[in-house]
């Protein structure tokens, strides 16, 4: 099930350094939009560096280009039109987004070695916690198995969508460290039905992870896919 993406040569990434900001405080999604809109513009003008944004959201949910109405099970929470790629997905506390703006027109202008970039980035970083996070050819994201569950059950514990403006990517990946996962049953979860897949997080998992230890891992993995990273900051300037 494990598709080609792996096989893709990812050293065509390594670029310059780029900035980190974390935000301490849950974002609203339409100013975290909002800000993402204005440093891609940036970006791609050349007149401000690449950068990777960690934070979190409140409770809400987003849908994708593919996105559907029927998906939305239970309005409990706003939903947000987005024109990253996917379809609906939760966000909240407890999960680590991580918004990523990269000028690939510099780097490698291929948005499916991006993807598989940022595949590989989401597995090597559930690796520093002995999680094994996989890819699918028919789902995107990144699962584990939950043989726990029954033959054939996986669990989805990190998300991914992407969108590109003039070459500069933005939205990104979102990994499951401790949320409620009771929020996933008010949609289908990037369309996917079929009850053998569900969502998992590293807590559901039984390691009692922080979303520190999370950055971390991210930032230590992002050198080894992507390239090098200038010093974090404190708080997010986007």
């Amino acid at each position: 099930m494990v598709n080609d993406r792996e096989n893709l040569d990812l050293t065509a990434f390594a670029g310059g350094a780029v900035e980190w900001a974390i935000s301490n405080a849950p974002v609203p999604y339409p100013e975290a939009e909002a800000a993402m809109e204005a440093r891609v513009a940036a970006i791609a003008a050349h007149e401000a560096p690449e950068m990777v944004w960690l934070l979190e959201h409140p409770p809400l949910y987003t849908s994708g280009t593919s996105g559907r109405d029927a998906d939305l099970l239970d309005p409990r929470f706003p939903l947000f039109a987005t024109g990253r790629g996917g379809q609906l997905t939760y966000h909240g506390p407890g999960q680590r987004v991580a918004y990523v703006m990269l000028d690939l027109k510099r780097r490698q202008p291929d948005v499916r070695a991006y993807v598989a970039g940022l595949e590989q980035w989401i597995i090597r970083t559930l690796a520093a916690f002995n999680v094994r996070g996989e890819r699918r050819e028919d789902r995107v994201g990144v699962w584990v198995r939950r043989p726990d569950k029954g033959p054939g059950h996986e669990d989805k514990i990190a998300a991914i969508g992407v969108r590109l403006r003039r070459w500069v990517s933005f939205h990104g990946i979102s990994i499951n460290v401790e949320p409620d996962l009771s929020h996933f049953g008010a949609i289908v979860p990037c369309g996917v039905v079929d009850p053998r897949y569900g969502v998992t997080s590293l807590a559901d998992l039984g390691l009692p992870v922080t979303t520190e230890d999370v950055d971390i891992a991210l930032r230590q993995a992002f050198g080894e896919v992507f390239g090098s990273a200038k010093t974090r900051l404190p708080e997010a300037t986007v």
